[in-house]
């Protein structure tokens, strides 16, 4: 698989890598360990070389099984990881205070049984903690070697100007993809102006775009799409013509809706790497064979022709979950 570098900060990575939550938590039960670590070795079989976890999935339990399933060919890859939430648990408030970073370090260290985080991340921004504060303690973890590059996840461009001002931000993860647009106003603009890469998150829609998912499908209770306005019956019914658009030209190029989706995403910028979830082996070589998809230029003009006509429904966070995002 292709390589690309994030940004100026050179941190080489595959095209492609791989969002390790979903095999822990977010989509429904935990899959099972043994087939997660056959899964995420598989992912390094066919060339992806960039593995995406955090404290939050499950408590560290997602962190566990990457270190596990990464610790024979750890010299190979790049693992990012993030900090940021009480107790590392999602569904409380966000804590970035230096003290808690440099906990969260130490304990991600040992569960992904390595002597450095390649990437660490700030999960959410902290109102409660100025943003300086927050990159100078990952600035003192990179000194000491802990952290090799400091990254943030759905921060806003104020946010993200004074983090960098303090400490070099290598990349920005957000949620970027044909039905969720918002960071071509001001987050790309920014990333180029200043040399950092984009990693975008859910770059497959949560599982829309491939195309598997319609007005009927029924998502476990554990699900965290059911909550999602985005995901609402009427709004994926009312969805689904982006879905037929996408068919359309990936029957055109021999390719799968998936594979156009992250295709056309890794045309954007040639500093973006997106990095879709699977619990599926089939689903996996699908995306890894993304990379491999060219689209023309004229093939991005019909794209971008056919989006335009497309209004996307739903909120893609309930009310509470949004106002922790473009901060």
């Amino acid at each position: 698989m292709q390589k690309r570098t994030l940004g100026n900060s050179g941190l080489e990575v595959s095209a492609i890598g791989l969002g390790c939550m979903g095999l822990s938590y977010g989509y429904g039960p935990a899959s099972d360990k043994a087939e997660a670590i056959k899964l995420i070795r598989a992912a390094f079989d066919r060339g992806v070389t960039f593995f995406d976890t955090a404290e939050a999935y499950a408590q560290g339990a997602n962190e566990e099984l990457l270190g596990e399933a990464l610790e024979p060919f750890r010299n190979d890859v790049v693992i990012a990881t993030k900090f940021g939430f009480q107790d590392g648990d999602a569904s409380k408030g966000q804590d970035s205070r230096p003290e808690r970073i440099r906990e969260v370090a130490d304990a991600a260290l040992k569960r992904l049984r390595t002597d450095r985080i390649d990437l660490f991340y700030q999960h959410r921004v902290d109102a409660n903690v100025p943003i300086e504060e927050v990159a100078g303690a990952v600035k003192e973890l990179i000194q000491q070697g802990k952290v090799k590059h400091f990254g943030m996840s759905e921060a806003g461009v104020e946010s993200i100007r004074r983090a960098h001002a303090v400490q070099p931000v290598a990349a920005l993860q957000s949620e970027y993809s044909m039905w969720w647009r918002q960071p071509e106003k001001e987050i790309l603009p920014l990333l180029e102006e200043l040399g950092i890469g984009f990693v975008p998150f859910s770059p497959l829609g949560k599982g829309f775009l491939t195309g598997a998912i319609d007005q009927n499908t029924k998502f476990d209770k554990s699900d965290f799409r059911n909550i999602v306005p985005r995901f609402s019956e009427e709004n994926r019914k009312a969805n689904q013509a982006l879905v037929d658009v996408l068919k359309q030209i990936a029957a055109g190029l021999g390719a799968t809706p998936a594979q156009v989706a992250l295709a056309w995403l890794l045309a954007q910028k040639p500093w973006i790497v997106p990095i879709p979830g699977t619990t599926k082996l089939h689903r996996l070589e699908e995306n890894c064979g993304s990379a491999a998809v060219e689209l023309s230029a004229e093939n991005l003009r019909s794209i971008e022709s056919a989006l335009s006509t497309i209004s996307v429904l739903g909120d893609r966070y309930p009310a509470h979950l949004q106002q922790r995002v473009g901060k």
